[in-house]
């Protein structure tokens, strides 16, 4: 049986050679992001968010710890801080999981299936009972305004207002202005260097 950390290493080069885009933070495989693309038949299928993944070390034997980077509308993840409330991560993750299974299975069934039951997002979930349609709407509006692909290393505020739409250039040179706006403990930006 191979060490936690080969098995770490051959998880962290598969999801690489899949077509997710991956940016590791200082060169390290145990904490990095992915580009996530919600799934198609649903009203998450124009979003694109970053994830910040982080591996421990007795990892496979213990979950990644995943989490949106970007806003997400959805019952099951907490919008300010972006962390997921999924069992199959949380509590009953398996060695015999791999990351390809999180972002292959784990999250689009998340999204295309969430649970109200159980929420992180009452709003979200309150929502999703009581108004289907309106539920489909504002997540269609979120994706609209915090999950373009352009919005995954732009400043969310300049992004996504629509007199910025033309100006991709003039959003590049803002990027990291707008840390603040969100509550989790992320430690920045992806793309800008730990001093």
């Amino acid at each position: 049986m191979s060490s936690p950390t080969k098995r770490r290493d051959m998880d962290f080069m598969k999801l690489m050679m899949s077509d997710y885009k991956v940016e590791t933070i200082n060169d390290d495989m145990q904490e990095f992001f992915v580009e996530f693309h919600g799934p198609k038949n649903s009203p998450y299928q124009d979003g694109v968010w970053k994830l910040k993944v982080e591996i421990p070390d007795a990892y496979p034997f213990k979950s990644p710890s995943i989490g949106f980077v970007n806003k997400i509308y959805h019952p099951n993840i907490d919008e300010p801080s972006g962390t997921i409330c999924l069992d199959v991560i949380n509590q009953r993750w398996s060695p015999m999981y791999d990351l390809i299974n999180v972002f292959e299975v784990f999250l689009p069934q998340l999204l295309l299936y969430p649970n109200a039951s159980d929420p992180m997002n009452a709003d979200a979930a309150d929502l999703m009972l009581k108004d289907p349609a309106a539920y489909e709407q504002k997540v269609r509006e979120y994706c609209e305004k915090y999950a373009k692909p352009e919005d995954i290393g732009a400043t969310q505020e300049e992004s996504s207002t629509d007199d910025d739409d033309d100006e991709d250039e003039d959003e590049d040179e803002d990027d990291g202005a707008s840390e603040d706006d969100y509550a989790s403990s992320d430690d920045g930006i992806a793309g800008e260097p730990d001093p």
